[in-house]
């Protein structure tokens, strides 16, 4: 799985302190939800926004559910 990370998501992953490892799972084996533009995965308190393009996962933004 090859990950692109857009300038938003890279800043909210350095905010949150949350590694590309955590998100990998996210999109493995967390809830996809579909949303206008891709999809959102919820795994244990990360939600992450992203896209896909062949094997590549555009990752839009990383949230942290409080």
């Amino acid at each position: 799985m090859e990950l692109v990370l857009t300038l938003h998501a890279r800043e909210r992953m350095d905010h949150h302190g949350i590694s590309e490892e955590q998100i990998k799972l996210a999109i493995q084996r967390g809830a996809k939800t579909p949303q206008t533009d891709g999809l959102v995965a919820v795994y244990t308190y990360i939600r992450v926004a992203y896209k896909i393009y062949g094997e590549k996962y555009i990752i839009k933004t990383v949230m942290v559910e409080r």
